[in-house]
C-alpha cells in the first residue's frame, strides 16, 4: 500500500492550541493540504510526525484520564461545561500532564483539583498499555487512561474557567445512566462506561 508523504508543515495560528497545515504528496503524485490542531510547538510536532512515519513514535501522553473507583463501588464522574459544545458534558476527570510530570502524579493532581478525591495510597493502579489519541482526524493529543482507587479528601479547587460538578456513579447503575443520559458525552467516557456496564 502506498503511503502519502509529508512534504511541508506550515503553522497558521499560534496560542494555546496551534493550527498547522500539513501538505502531503499523494501516491498519485498530487498534493493534498490537511488542517490539524496541536498544543505542541512546530519543532516538537514535526519531530512527532517524523517519528510516527519511521515507526518510532514515543509512547508518551499529553494528558491523563482518570477512572477512579471509590470504596463503595462507584465511579468518580464529572459534569463539565465544555465551551466548544456550549453544553455540560459527561466525562471522567482528566487533565494535561505538566512538563516533566509523571503520569501517575498527574492523575492524582488532576483528581484532587477537579473533584477533591485522591488516589488511595498503596492502592492498585492500572494503566492501559498505551495512550490513545483523542481525535486522529484533527489532533495529535494522546491521552493515557489510568484506573485508580480513590477517596474523598477535600473540596475541589478548579481553575476559574473550569465549571465542574462532581458526582458518584454506582457501577451497578452504569447501564441505566447510559440509557437515560441526555448530555453530550465524549467517546472515551462512553466506551469506558459501556465496558463497565
Amino acid at each position: 500500500m502506498d503511503t502519502p508523504k509529508l512534504i511541508d508543515i506550515e503553522q497558521v495560528s499560534d496560542g494555546w492550541i496551534k493550527k498547522y497545515i500539513l501538505t502531503y504528496r499523494m501516491p498519485d503524485g498530487s498534493t493534498h493540504p490537511y488542517e490539524v490542531a496541536s498544543r505542541k510547538k512546530i519543532e516538537d510536532y514535526r519531530a512527532l510526525l517524523e517519528a510516527n512515519a519511521a515507526g518510532e513514535a514515543p509512547r508518551g501522553a499529553d494528558a491523563a484520564c482518570i477512572v477512579a473507583r471509590t470504596p463503595n463501588d462507584s465511579l468518580v464522574m464529572i459534569r463539565e461545561f465544555r465551551y466548544p459544545l456550549n453544553s455540560w458534558c459527561i466525562a471522567f476527570p482528566a487533565g494535561l500532564i505538566d512538563p516533566g510530570e509523571d503520569v501517575l502524579a498527574c492523575a492524582d493532581r488532576e483528581l484532587r483539583e477537579e473533584t477533591g478525591y485522591a488516589v488511595v495510597e498503596g492502592s492498585t493502579l492500572r494503566m492501559l498499555p498505551q495512550a490513545g489519541y483523542s481525535s486522529t482526524g484533527m489532533s495529535d493529543e494522546a491521552v493515557q487512561v489510568i484506573f485508580v482507587e480513590a477517596e474523598k479528601v477535600a473540596e475541589a479547587h478548579t481553575e476559574p474557567n473550569e465549571i465542574i460538578e462532581v458526582f458518584e456513579l454506582p457501577i451497578a447503575d452504569v447501564r441505566r445512566f447510559l440509557d437515560e443520559n441526555k448530555l453530550p458525552i465524549g467517546t472515551r467516557a462512553q466506551l469506558l462506561l459501556e465496558a463497565l456496564a
